[in-house]
């Protein structure tokens, strides 16, 4: 809104032209004011539909979706007569009692180098050169792991050994020089065979291995296994009896092997990378080798009764909290007398009294709204209702489920629904819980029973997603009217405030002439005036 034309005011006449034209800009100022606040409102319930119906399809995609299938309560406890072995039921697990061994736990590959020597008695610094050590030319080592791949490293007296353990790390294994000890440590990065390393000293045996066992004793990872390898074979070559320490070697390097874990399931050998086997669906994890790896551990798996009592509690918690908040929004007080506030109501209030006013109207947006009403009826019907389960027909009230009396109960929780016995309901807590002694003599009941329930509540809530010329699909109001309806009250904002300055420019050019005359009629009258004077 506004005008490039300079709008004079009543400076000649004396006229409050200010408050004229505004008395004529009133009434489409009125309707310009209450188009704004259509357009508030509009915003604020689109805000909060899409909040509600973002929780209202999470209940239906997630809860309710999941809730409909046997899996949701097929709940399995498992427990083992050692502590060595931990077993967590799988979908497949059965019922019953079976037996295992534990013959290995899985290792990780490790190395503790042995001490290095500097060629001149000092210690040796990560950023000091391999030349040190008594290195001289380049040469190759190759890291050899358990699966069969290898990766070379180059080797030589001007590399400091930081780059020496980062080739190492490149390679695939952790590895640090330990100053303070000056040891190198290795190991894999992972348990099991196919993770085990060795630095490869070639077999048969030759002469070349000699130079690769003397740079190993220099970097302090020679073990007496591979040096022993070279020794056995110069010692059938010649006829001699030589030892790793004739060679000058330091083969005291210690070395663990990668291992792979061992289980004997029901008669049946396993065999894992780690110490975690997949099993049927199952997961068994081996904790420590018991100290006999003969003895039998049984493994006992039964139906998890607490188990399925939590899978029921928990669909009817996150109805409840569901449904109450739906409720509560239906109900709510209403703003009558309250506007949204424009920005100079807002200049005279305090912030809090600024809120405290925009909750009152956010609070009853939904208030006595006819498509929240409808998804309250499609998710409360269902609680009503009896299924049939192996032949007879049973609800809620069967398994000590009902709501609380409604006259006794808070407003808007009517609908909330309440397990007997719950000791986590003050409502219910003192009854008898029929639900777990149901579970205890027949969980195959239970589950078929909220299978029912819960598919039969998402099948309600479907009904109200479809998609029309009003809402889109998954959403149970009409986003697509409000919005339609914010664009309507966007062009008509715009109108009104082209037509307040169309008002106000032309009273503005109006008046503007007007005291033009006046001041050119004062002028002449001065003239005269001076002439007879």
């Amino acid at each position: 809104m506004g005008s490039d034309l300079i709008r004079m005011t009543g400076m000649v006449s004396g006229m409050d032209t200010e408050s004229i034209i505004k008395a004529y800009t009133s009434k489409t100022e009125a309707k310009l004011k209450k188009a704004r606040n259509s357009k508030t409102l509009n915003t604020w319930t689109q805000d909060a539909w899409k909040d509600m119906n973002s929780k209202i399809y999470s209940f239906y995609s997630k809860t309710l979706s999941t809730a409909r299938f046997s899996a949701n309560y097929k709940k399995l406890k498992t427990t083992t007569s050692n502590s060595a072995l931990s077993v967590t039921a799988g979908e497949n697990a059965a019922a019953g009692v079976q037996n295992a061994q534990i013959k290995s736990a899985a290792a990780a590959a490790y190395m503790t180098g042995s001490k290095v020597k500097t060629t001149d008695g000092e210690t040796l610094k990560g950023s000091d050169t391999l030349d040190k050590l008594g290195f001289g030319e380049e040469t190759t080592l190759t890291v050899k792991k358990g699966d069969g791949s290898t990766k070379d490293i180059t080797v030589s007296g001007s590399m400091t050994m930081d780059d020496f353990t980062k080739q190492l790390r490149d390679a695939g294994l952790n590895a640090n020089f330990d100053e303070d000890n000056q040891r190198l440590f290795i190991s894999a990065k992972s348990t099991g065979k196919d993770s085990d390393f060795d630095f490869v000293v070639k077999n048969p045996p030759n002469s070349s291995n000699r130079a690769m066992n003397n740079n190993l004793s220099r970097l302090g990872l020679l073990t007496q296994e591979d040096a022993q390898l070279y020794v056995d074979y110069y010692n059938n070559a010649n006829g001699t009896n030589k030892t790793a320490k004739d060679f000058g070697w330091d083969a005291s390097a210690s070395k663990i092997d990668g291992a792979n874990a061992k289980l004997v399931l029901n008669g049946a050998e396993f065999e894992s990378q780690s110490n975690t086997f997949r099993i049927n669906g199952s997961t068994y994890t081996i904790n420590h080798v018991p100290s006999d790896p003969n003895e039998n551990i049984t493994i006992n798996t039964a139906t998890d009764y607490d188990g399925v009592y939590d899978a029921v509690k928990s669909v009817l918690k996150e109805y409840n909290s569901l449904i109450n908040e739906m409720t509560k929004l239906y109900n709510a007080d209403s703003s009558k007398g309250y506007d949204p506030l424009t920005d100079e109501q807002k200049e005279a209030m305090s912030e809090k009294e600024v809120e405290e006013w925009e909750k009152k109207i956010k609070d009853s947006l939904l208030r006595n709204d006819d498509n929240l009403s409808g998804v309250i009826e499609a998710l409360t019907s269902s609680t009503y209702g009896s299924f049939e389960v192996k032949g007879k027909q049973m609800t809620l009230a069967d398994f000590g489920i009902a709501t609380q009396d409604y006259f006794t109960a808070e407003k808007n929780e009517r609908n909330a629904l309440h397990i007997d016995g719950d000791p986590d309901d003050d409502v219910s807590a003192d009854k008898t819980d029929k639900l777990k002694a149901m579970i205890a003599s027949d969980p195959e009941a239970v589950t078929e029973f909220f299978q029912k329930f819960a598919a039969k509540m998402y099948d309600n809530l479907y009904s109200k997603m479809g998609s029309s010329s009003m809402s889109s699909i998954y959403k149970v109001y009409n986003d697509k009217q409000l919005k339609e309806e914010s664009t309507s009250w966007d062009t008509k904002i715009l109108e009104l405030e082209d037509r307040i300055t169309a008002i106000e420019d032309k009273w503005y050019s109006r008046f503007s002439k007007m005291e033009s005359k006046l001041a050119k009629m004062q002028k002449n009258q001065t003239a005269v005036s001076g002439f007879f004077s």
